[in-house]
């Protein structure tokens, strides 16, 4: 023990660099039998084994889970450290409360999340005149808009931010001089970028987000994975969502991981329609309390779902998935979208109507909140005794035959993509409204 103290002292000595304790150990130690076998790894001891360790070690009682008195009465010490602790804890903030009134209510709302509406109002409105516009520059947009009215957002991607768009431009950059700044510059790390964050969400006090490409998201699964099984609100920031990545090919183009993320419990897995419905995304990210959110962004530009035409974007959102447009009477068939993809059925629901068609438009930016709705409303958007629908999405099909049923039908991606330009892999995979046409035809006609 002594070496190991001197070791962390001589640690703690060094300002200039990081230093690392390597430690041998030996697994199941003391053990006559098992010390140092992989079955002291995956299995217990055993009644006889845990008896001879401790004769072994010299271990005063056989008793399981014997805990000697005088270990108890140096353990209990830290109940009465931990309240002497906070109580001159709230001795010194009420303190501090009385002089600085107003930076101790900045303090209590940044670990509670309490804020004035004022972010949202200044969350952008996009309109018909509007270009279209990429989602991950519509995000972009969105997260500059709201960083002046949260002061404790912050973030950054993993040596990717000028692509993800996931700069606060008004604010610096966190240097390991400076904490003035908001902008974390993570290095081309992404489990490590996850782990920061995730490691300041559980501080609290500040929200934050981390970002890199979709397909680098296999990286940073377990940073992912750790943010849901903690309830932490992470913000997931993936760009480049799908094939339309185009020249960079297959290694670039995710294809599998829009199903690998929802399959992660408790994790929002959101991927917007326009820049609309990414604005709602982002409103749903900070407002979450207790659960991680991934956006799935795209790189190419997508028309806007005007909310003068389409009034029920935002609150739609919010549900994980509703009607876009709707039919008089029941419809002959669904056509359900995410993405890049919503735009896509939209034009077909409008050459199936010329056809004599009656198509209803859903959006279904977010699996996991659309399942959280009662029978009622997800009866509503996706009724029983409609059961031609057909979904369509740039990724694999797996999971959404939960949606279409069995008389339903999906238009994805069951295989790798292409290096050619985004609009062409579109084309030649068969994400066109002709191809959307055609197929949702032969559902009507069966």
């Amino acid at each position: 023990m002594d070496d190991i103290s001197k070791a962390i002292e001589n640690a703690q000595a060094e300002k200039g660099k990081p230093s690392l304790i390597a430690i041998r150990t030996h697994i199941a130690c003391g053990s006559p039998n098992k010390q140092d076998t992989a079955g002291a790894h995956g299995e217990p001891l055993g009644e006889e084994e845990i008896l001879l360790t401790k004769k072994n070690l010299g271990w005063e009682s056989e008793e399981p889970f014997y805990v000697p008195e005088k270990a108890l009465e140096h353990f209990h010490q830290a109940l009465n450290k931990g309240y002497e602790s906070e109580s001159k804890w709230d001795e010194h903030f009420e303190a501090y409360a009385k002089e600085y009134p107003d930076l101790a209510k900045e303090w209590h709302s940044f670990m509670h999340k309490e804020y004035s509406d004022d972010w949202k109002k200044a969350i952008p409105v996009f309109t018909k005149d509007d270009k279209p516009i990429a989602t991950r520059s519509a995000s972009g947009k969105v997260l500059n808009a709201i960083a002046s009215h949260i002061p404790n957002l912050v973030g950054g991607s993993a040596d990717l931010a000028p692509s993800t768009k996931t700069n606060m431009d008004k604010f610096g950059s966190i240097t390991r001089d400076d904490f003035s700044g908001r902008n974390m510059h993570f290095g081309i790390r992404e489990h490590g970028m996850g782990a920061i964050v995730n490691g300041m969400n559980l501080h609290k006090g500040v929200i934050a987000y981390g970002a890199t490409f979709m397909v680098f998201s296999d990286y940073m699964r377990p940073s992912v994975r750790l943010s849901a099984i903690m309830e932490q609100p992470s913000i997931w920031i993936f760009t480049h969502d799908s094939i339309g990545v185009g020249e960079d090919g297959p290694t670039h183009q995710p294809v599998e991981h829009l199903a690998a993320l929802r399959a992660i419990p408790d994790l929002l897995v959101i991927r917007p329609g326009d820049a609309n419905e990414t604005a709602a995304a982002w409103r749903i990210a900070i407002e979450s309390r207790n659960r991680p959110v991934a956006m799935a962004l795209t790189r190419q530009n997508l028309p806007i779902l005007d909310s003068s035409q389409y009034p029920s974007v935002t609150e739609g959102a919010k549900r994980g998935a509703y009607i876009l447009v709707d039919t008089d009477g029941e419809p002959d068939i669904i056509l359900i979208g995410t993405g890049s993809e919503v735009s896509l059925v939209l034009d077909a629901a409008k050459q199936l109507k010329e056809k004599g068609f009656k198509a209803r438009v859903v959006s279904m930016p977010c699996w996991e909140l659309f399942d959280d709705q009662d029978a009622e409303y997800k009866s509503k958007v996706l009724p029983p005794s409609v059961k031609k629908r057909l979904a369509v999405e740039a990724g694999i099909t797996q999971g959404w035959h939960r949606y279409v049923g069995f008389e339903g039908d999906v238009i994805g991606i069951d295989h790798y993509g292409a290096s050619a330009p985004g609009g062409t892999v579109f084309k030649q995979f068969g994400f066109t409204v002709e191809n959307v046409v055609e197929r949702a035809m032969v559902l009507i006609k069966k």
